[in-house]
């Protein structure tokens, strides 16, 4: 683990993706979340690092959680002067003991856990006949188990503290599929169902839970590919990363249970 505390100035270097709005300075933060402390999991890229950005601009104490030590480290090098504070903890969301340390750790270094993003995944998919069993094993540990016990162990946080906000990073493949997606697929529709369970048992606690659907995001493995489904319409990162702020950001007593979000151009519905 290491943690970060933010230099004086808030400027952020040039490595960091564009700010979707101007930066604000800590004295004259006024958001909800300011000052408060979420995990971002996936944290070391793509949607993940957005995420962080956006977070960090709202003075939130920030946990990043991945697999890959130097990813989150250039992820909190960007953040770091936007963020009330940060830390690394690398981390593997499939293993349990890793998520019960991951949690403790938030448990012990913070006067409350006020966000999780539940954003790491993967994708594998191809033609039915061909998926072998350790794929679909691996998608399903990733994309659902993972979410499962993050959200295990934030509910042993909030609901103690009777608050918390959990955020899980879906796809509109829970609703229209793509072809040679079924690992994917099926995980994504298992996530709609973990948050919905998951937002009636926390209702009573005052904890929302809610999923987010995007469509296409450019990504750094789609902007690399040459599929023909990554050079449809494509929203970026920090655009999806705002949606996370919005829902992030509502009052604690409002829930965005489930929001859409994908380019305007892109094919969703009759999709195929």
């Amino acid at each position: 683990m290491r943690t970060i505390s933010p230099p004086s100035s808030r400027n952020c270097s040039p490595s960091c993706d564009e700010p979707s709005r101007p930066h604000k300075e800590h004295d004259n933060v006024t958001s909800r979340l300011s000052d408060k402390t979420a995990i971002i999991t996936g944290a070391g890229s793509g949607i993940g690092k957005a995420i962080s950005r956006v977070l960090a601009e709202e003075n939130m104490h920030l946990i990043l959680a991945g697999r890959t030590r130097a990813r989150l480290e250039a992820t909190a090098a960007e953040v770091q002067r936007l963020a009330a504070s940060v830390q690394v903890v690398p981390t593997d969301i499939t293993i349990e003991a890793g998520v019960v340390s991951l949690f403790t750790i938030a448990r012990e270094s913070s006067r409350s856990l006020d966000l999780v993003v539940n954003n790491a995944g993967t994708f594998e998919g191809g033609p039915i006949e061909g998926i072998e069993l350790e794929t679909w094993q691996h998608v399903l540990a990733v994309n659902l188990t993972g979410p499962f016990l993050c959200t295990r162990e934030a509910m042993r946080i909030m609901k103690p503290q009777r608050g918390g906000r959990i955020i899980n990073v879906g796809s509109i493949s829970a609703q229209m599929p793509r072809m040679h997606s079924l690992p994917y697929t099926t995980t994504k529709h298992g996530l709609v169902g973990l948050t919905k369970a998951a937002a009636l048992e926390g209702r009573e606690f005052g904890i929302s839970v809610s999923c987010i659907h995007p469509g296409n995001v450019l990504t750094e493995r789609r902007a690399a590919s040459d599929a023909a489904s990554d050079q449809e319409p494509m929203m970026t990162c920090a655009e999806l990363a705002e949606t996370i702020r919005t829902m992030a950001a509502l009052p604690a007593h409002v829930n965005m249970l489930e929001a859409i979000v994908l380019p305007v151009r892109q094919t969703y519905l009759g999709r195929g």
